[in-house]
């Protein structure tokens, strides 16, 4: 493997720095996917752009490219949804990012815990806007209907990686499956925004990227993301390749040429990082592009 380039050289947060969300995440007994998942923007996302990680900490998939547990999943907490309430009001969060581990064993995926989730977080934190990064659900339809009528601002699905790589990095998983959430969420909901994003540095080619990047603006998806694939852990998938920030800025200007209305690609990017300005800015290309149709 090639030496760690230098566009990666990030302070590393030191035990106690984030005290006093560290002290209320131990006291609600909570998950963040940005400890669970060794992030390496969580210097710069704590305390207010933290990705809260719903169901525990054990998932029932085993994707190489993830540092999760994979061990048989906990019980799960009914406290969790109001749980999140508090944490809410005590970092006074205008903008709350729900993600969780893929949970198979249950009937729904855990569907109705994201919605009791969002809903408690909207008549508790009026002014808040809940977005949620959910799985796939085994392409289960109700399950997805289920967390979209709890009304998030966005719903996003990962694809993280092209078709080719599927196997290899998501055995547990399907593209064409994955691509179906986005697109039935559309249709459920043809007014929430919609998220997914790839990692780059696995092997992919250009034009395997590009190729995802159209299926899932097919899919009818608003928002996309690339970054780079970091291994979060000893025996997790090697890095292929990193990829420059040259390369991610050419990506950039493709996907708003494929029309999506947010785009963020540069290496350090994933699916939470600043999700609520992503969202801003996403919104207020909306409303420009409105604007500009209304006048011609």
């Amino acid at each position: 493997m090639e030496k760690m380039p230098e566009w990666f050289n990030k302070p590393i947060p030191r035990s106690g720095q984030f005290r006093e969300s560290e002290v209320i995440l131990s006291s609600l007994k909570l998950h963040t996917i940005c400890d669970s998942g060794n992030c390496p923007n969580r210097v710069d996302c704590v305390p207010h752009d933290m990705a809260f990680l719903l169901m525990g900490n054990h998932c029932t998939r085993a994707c190489t490219f993830c540092s999760v547990n994979h061990h048989n999943p906990e019980p799960l907490d009914p406290d969790e949804p109001m749980k999140m309430v508090e944490v809410a009001k005590r970092l006074s969060l205008t903008y709350m990012f729900l993600t969780s581990v893929t949970r198979d064993d249950l009937p729904d995926g855990g569907a109705s815990h994201y919605a009791e989730t969002i809903n408690l977080l909207h008549e508790n934190v009026p002014s808040i806007n809940v977005e949620v990064l959910i799985p796939d659900f085994k392409g289960d339809i109700n399950a997805l209907k289920t967390v979209i009528d709890a009304s998030p601002c966005v719903l996003g699905h990962n694809i993280e990686t092209v078709p080719r790589l599927y196997r290899e990095m998501r055995p547990q998983a399907s593209y064409l499956r994955s691509l179906d959430v986005l697109r039935n969420a559309k249709k459920l909901n043809g007014k929430m925004l919609t998220k997914s994003g790839i990692m780059l540095g696995l092997g992919e080619t250009k034009e395997e990227v590009i190729e995802t990047m159209q299926d899932i603006k097919d899919a009818g998806c608003d928002m996309f993301t690339l970054g780079q694939y970091l291994q979060p852990e000893a025996g997790a998938h090697d890095v292929v390749r990193y990829v420059t920030p040259e390369e991610f800025e050419e990506y950039l200007y493709i996907g708003q040429d494929m029309g999506f209305h947010g785009v963020a690609s540069f290496p350090l990017m994933r699916s939470s990082f600043k999700a609520e300005y992503f969202y801003a800015e996403t919104m207020k290309s909306i409303s420009s592009s409105n604007n500009q149709s209304k006048t011609i």
